[in-house]
C-alpha cells in the first residue's frame, strides 16, 4: 500500500519520538525537508512522497536505542501497517551501493535477519526516491542542514568506519552529482544554514 498524507507520516514519527525521544527526530524532519526542496526541482519526483519518506526513513528508532538494526526494525513496522513502499526507504536509506557491509558500527542482527536484509537488497534497483533519500540522509543532522562532509565525519566518528566505507562515500557524492545535473544547481542552494551549520563551533 502506498502511505499518503503527510499527518499521517507526522503522527507515526510522533509517536515513535513519545516511545524512543532523541535527536534522530529533527535529523528525520531536516532528512523530509531537504528531500522535498530536492525533489521540487527534479522532474517526475514528487515533492509529497519525498517529504513523508523523509520522515519516515529512520522509524525504525522508535524502537528503542539500536544499531543498523533501525534499518530492519523500521521495514517490518511499517510493512506491519501495510506500507510497503515506506518500508522499503527504511531497508535502503543507508545502503548506496545495496551492499549490507557498507555500514558504520557494528550489526545488531542475528544471522537469519542480517541474511534477510542482503536478500532484500539483492531483489531490488534502487529509485530517485531510495537515492533521494540517502542524499538528504548526508545532508542533514539534528541541528540542521551541513555539508555532506561534516555529516559524514560525524557519523565516521561516532560509529567508526571499515573497508567499504570510502566506496560507500564515493556513491554518494555521484547521487549528489547526478542530482545537481538533472536540478542545474548545487544541492546547498536549497538547503538554509548549511555554512552556519556546518563552521559553528
Amino acid at each position: 500500500m502506498l502511505i499518503s498524507g503527510v499527518d499521517r507520516a507526522e503522527a507515526l514519527l510522533a509517536e515513535a519520538s513519545e516511545r524512543n525521544p532523541g535527536p534522530w527526530t529533527a535529523h528525520s524532519r531536516n532528512v523530509a525537508e531537504a528531500a522535498r526542496r530536492i525533489a521540487e526541482r527534479v522532474p517526475g519526483v514528487n515533492e509529497e512522497r519525498s517529504y513523508f519518506w523523509g520522515l519516515l526513513h529512520d522509524i525504525g528508532r522508535r524502537e528503542g536505542v539500536t544499531g543498523m538494526r533501525h534499518v530492519l526494525d523500521g521495514y517490518r513496522y511499517l510493512s506491519g501497517l501495510g506500507y510497503d513502499d515506506a518500508a522499503r526507504i527504511c531497508m535502503t536509506h543507508s545502503f548506496q551501493n545495496r551492499d549490507h557491509r557498507e555500514i558504520f558500527g557494528e550489526w545488531d542482527c542475528d544471522a537469519e535477519e542480517l541474511a534477510f536484509i542482503q536478500r532484500y537488497l539483492d531483489e531490488i534497483e534502487l529509485n530517485d526516491y531510495d537515492r533521494l533519500i540517502q542524499l538528504c540522509d548526508s545532508l542533514a543532522m539534528a541541528e540542521g542542514f551541513v555539508l555532506m562532509e561534516k555529516r559524514m565525519m560525524d557519523v565516521a566518528l561516532r560509529y567508526g568506519v571499515n573497508e567499504f566505507s570510502v566506496r560507500k562515500w564515493r556513491k554518494t557524492f555521484e547521487i549528489r552529482d547526478d542530482f545537481e545535473r538533472r536540478m542545474g544547481r548545487t544541492v546547498y542552494s536549497l538547503l538554509p544554514g548549511v555554512i552556519e551549520n556546518t563552521f559553528k563551533r
